[in-house]
C-alpha cells in the first residue's frame, strides 16, 4: 500500500515517513484511559503493515473482546495478525503451538521454502539480517519463561530479511506478568529487534507518562483528551520521531465506527489536478433548503429550515478557506436551484474571490445575474454584482436594495440567501443599528421564506443579543489546524470539516469526533 493511500486512512504522514525509514524504528504511544492508543496501533497494523509481516501482540484483552470492539478485525487477513497473549500462554504450557493457516502440502512446502532461500540470500548481500537476534531475550528467560515474546521473535523471524512491524499493547501487561522493570523490556526489543533485526516495534504505554524511558527509543507520540464546551476531543501529538520532519506536530483526533483518523490530512493526488466539475444541485425538501453537505443536511434534520436564521461564530483562528468549507456548498446549491445571494461580507472577504470561487463550478452568467454583495466603500458599480453604498442616501440605498432583492429572486421569484457578516455592520453601524438590521433581517427571512445565515466574530458587541434571535447557532474553531464545528442550538458534537475526497472540491464532508 502506498504512503498516499495510508494517509487517505487516517495515519499522519509523519508516522508513515518515520515507519518507512531504513533499517527498524521503536515507537512509544502513551496516553491516559480511553485516549485512542489501542486503535492507533490496529490501525496501524493494517495501513502500515503488510500481511504477514505485521503482528499486535496484545496483552490486555483477548482476541475476542477486541473482535467485539473492533470488527473489522474479523477478516481472515487480519485475525492472522492479532495474538492473544493469554492463549499463547496456555498453548506453551500444554505443549502445542496453534498454527492460524492449514497445513501446506509438501510441494507448496518446497516452494515457500526455495522462495525463503531466496530473499535470504538476497538479503546476506545486502547485509540485512536473516536471523532475529535473541541476545536480550536469551539475558531475560534466564530469569523466567515469556512465552509471548518468544513467539512474536519466531514470527518476525519468519519475515526476515523482510521488515516486519510488531505492536505491542501493553508494556506494561508483559512487566507486570513477569516482574520485569519497564526499562529492560523496552532495551530488550530495542536492541534485539529494532537495532538488529530490521523490526519496527510500537510500544503502548497505558499510562499518559513514560516514566523516563522514552531516550531508548526513536519515537514518541501522546495521546490526550478534552473537553470543549463540555464535548469530547482527542488529540495526538508527535513528540519525537527521530531523523524524521514533523511540519505539523499535533493533530485533533477521531474514533469513529471504531476506526482511528488524525483529522485534516490533505490525500496525496494520485494523478494532476482535475478540472473543476458544473455543481449538481441536491434537491431542497417542502422544509427544508439543502446545505448542499448532505452529512450537515443529516446533522439538520434535512438542512436549515424554510425561513430560517442561522448563526456561525467564528472563532479568529479560523481562516475564511476554512468556513467557506461550511458555506461555498450552500450558495452554490442556492444558485444551482435558481435562488440567489444578497450579501453583506464579513472583514476579509472580497466579493472576487467569492466569485471566482463559486465560478469553478456555476456558470459565471449566473453569478453575475443572480448574487449581489454591498460595498459599503464603493461610490460606484465595478461590477454587476457589486452594490455601491459609500455615497447613497437613505432613500436610494432602500431603492438599490430593493433592486437587488428582486434580481436575486429572479423572474419566478425564488427564495435568496441573506448572508451576513455583522463585524461589518457593527463596525459600519455600531451595535445597536447592527442589531436593528439582525431584528429586520430575522423578520423578513421568516416573512418571505428565505434563508438568513449570520456570521459572528470576536469581540462584538451584538452576539449576546443576537444568540436569542437565531433559529440555529454554531460555533466555528480550530482544533489542531482542523476547522471544526458544533452546534449550540441545536446541541451537536465536535465534527471536522474537510474536503469530500471522493468527490472533491467543492464537495465537503463531517467527520464526528467521537
Amino acid at each position: 500500500m502506498d504512503a498516499g493511500t495510508r494517509q487517505r486512512a487516517g495515519i499522519p504522514p509523519e508516522v508513515v515517513t518515520f515507519l518507512s525509514g531504513k533499517g527498524g524504528r521503536s515507537l512509544i504511544v502513551k496516553g491516559g484511559a480511553g485516549t485512542g492508543k489501542t486503535t492507533f496501533g490496529l490501525e496501524l497494523l493494517e495501513k502500515a503493515g503488510r500481511p504477514g509481516q505485521s503482528f499486535y501482540l496484545s496483552t490486555r484483552v483477548s482476541d475476542e473482546a477486541l473482535y467485539r470492539q473492533f470488527p473489522w478485525l474479523k477478516t481472515t487477513e487480519m485475525r492472522t495478525r492479532v495474538f492473544d497473549a493469554g492463549k499463547i500462554f496456555l498453548e506453551t504450557l500444554v505443549g502445542r503451538d496453534k498454527e492460524t493457516a492449514p497445513e501446506p502440502s509438501a510441494e507448496v512446502k518446497q516452494k515457500l521454502q526455495q522462495a525463503r532461500d531466496f530473499l535470504r540470500a538476497v538479503g546476506e548481500e545486502r547485509g540485512a539480517p536473516t536471523k532475529v537476534d535473541r541476545g536480550q531475550l536469551q539475558s531475560l528467560l534466564q530469569r523466567t519463561r515469556m512465552p509471548e515474546l518468544e513467539h512474536m521473535y519466531d514470527r518476525v523471524e519468519r519475515v526476515l530479511p523482510d521488515k516486519a512491524l510488531l505492536v505491542v499493547d501493553s508494556l506494561e501487561g508483559v512487566t507486570h506478568k513477569y516482574g520485569l522493570e519497564m526499562e529492560e523490556l523496552v532495551m530488550c526489543l530495542q536492541k534485539d529487534l529494532v537495532e538488529n533485526s530490521n523490526t519496527n516495534v510500537v510500544m503502548i504505554l497505558e499510562k499518559p507518562e513514560a516514566g523516563g524511558i522514552e531516550y531508548l527509543v526513536d519515537g514518541l507520540i501522546s495521546f490526550s483528551r478534552e473537553e470543549l464546551d463540555e464535548r469530547r476531543v482527542r488529540h495526538m501529538r508527535l513528540d519525537k520521531l527521530r531523523a524524521t520532519a514533523i511540519p505539523r506536530p499535533r493533530y485533533a483526533v477521531t474514533l469513529a465506527g471504531g476506526r482511528f483518523e488524525a483529522l485534516g490530512i490533505a490525500p496525496r493526488p494520485e494523478t494532476g489536478p482535475a478540472a473543476p466539475k458544473p455543481w449538481k444541485a441536491i434537491p431542497d425538501t417542502e422544509r427544508h433548503f439543502s446545505t448542499g453537505i448532505p452529512d450537515f443536511d443529516a446533522l439538520l434534520g434535512g438542512g436549515y429550515k424554510r425561513g430560517s436564521y442561522n448563526g456561525f461564530e467564528i472563532d479568529v483562528q479560523v481562516s475564511i478557506d476554512d468556513y467557506y468549507l461550511l458555506f461555498a456548498p450552500t450558495f452554490m446549491n442556492f444558485l444551482g436551484r435558481g435562488g440567489g445571494i444578497l450579501g453583506v461580507l464579513s472583514g476579509g472577504e472580497s466579493p472576487e474571490k467569492l466569485r471566482e470561487l463559486l465560478t469553478q463550478h456555476i456558470p459565471t452568467q449566473t453569478f453575475d445575474d443572480r448574487v449581489r454583495i454591498t460595498d459599503y466603500f464603493a461610490t460606484e458599480a465595478k461590477a454587476p454584482y457589486i452594490l455601491p453604498m459609500l455615497r447613497a442616501g437613505r432613500e436610494e440605498a432602500q431603492r438599490t436594495l430593493q433592486g437587488a432583492e428582486r434580481a436575486v429572486r429572479g423572474g419566478e421569484g425564488k427564495p435568496f440567501i441573506e448572508y451576513t457578516g455583522f463585524d461589518t455592520l457593527e463596525y459600519l453601524q455600531g451595535d445597536q443599528l447592527a442589531i436593528k438590521s439582525l431584528f429586520m433581517g430575522v423578520e423578513r427571512t421568516k416573512i418571505m421564506g428565505d434563508l438568513g445565515i449570520g456570521l459572528l466574530k470576536p469581540g462584538l458587541l451584538v452576539t449576546s443579543e443576537m444568540i436569542n434571535m437565531m433559529d440555529t447557532y454554531f460555533r466555528i474553531v480550530n482544533i489542531d489546524n482542523s476547522p471544526c464545528v458544533y452546534g449550540i442550538r441545536p446541541r451537536t458534537m465536535v465534527y471536522a470539516m474537510s474536503v469530500d475526497t471522493e468527490k472533491g472540491p467543492p464537495h465537503a464532508r463531517l467527520t464526528p469526533i467521537v
